[in-house]
């Protein structure tokens, strides 16, 4: 009898032992479900997250690209601009140069017509004094000749300014 107790009490120990793994390892089985759950859901947060990120950089690629076509056409443009400036900086070299050339010319004309003008006064003059100078000989002759001519006929005094 003292067996059978034993062998009670062995058993009883080895099935309360057993339990004790099963409970051990049903909790150790819930604990790693709902973690696997907890990554689960986690993973499918991060798949989520990257799509939407996979969404938005397809997004800034494409705004990318535009923005770099859009870089290179103002490029091309400012390159042209450039090239325009430069043109319109050689047009206006030239015609600064043609500019001060017309401008000596101009000056050397002014001088001309100056020097003209001072040549014409002082002839003017010297023919204002010679057309004097003739006046003054008609008038003298005149009055010579009205001493010769007849005070008499109507004609005569009126040209030599006689009173009747």
């Amino acid at each position: 009898m003292k067996l059978v107790v034993v062998l009670t009490f062995v058993s009883m120990a080895v099935m309360l032992g057993m339990f004790f793994q099963t409970m051990r390892q049903e909790l150790q089985l819930r604990l790693l479900n709902t973690r696997t759950a907890e990554h689960v859901s986690e993973f499918k947060k991060g798949e989520k997250i990257i799509a939407s990120l996979r969404n938005q950089i397809s997004t800034l690629k494409t705004n990318l690209a535009s923005v770099t076509d859009r870089v290179e056409e103002l490029k091309k443009r400012k390159a042209a601009a450039e090239q325009e400036e430069q043109t319109h900086r050689a047009n206006l070299l030239t015609c600064g140069k043609e500019k001060e050339r017309t401008e000596s010319n101009k000056k050397a004309t002014m001088e001309t017509i100056g020097r003209y003008e001072d040549d014409h006064d002082q002839k003017k003059q010297k023919a204002e004094k010679q057309l004097q100078l003739l006046k003054q000989q008609i008038l003298d002759r005149d009055k010579a000749v009205c001493i010769f001519a007849d005070p008499s006929i109507a004609e005569v005094r009126t040209l030599c300014g006689i009173d009747a």
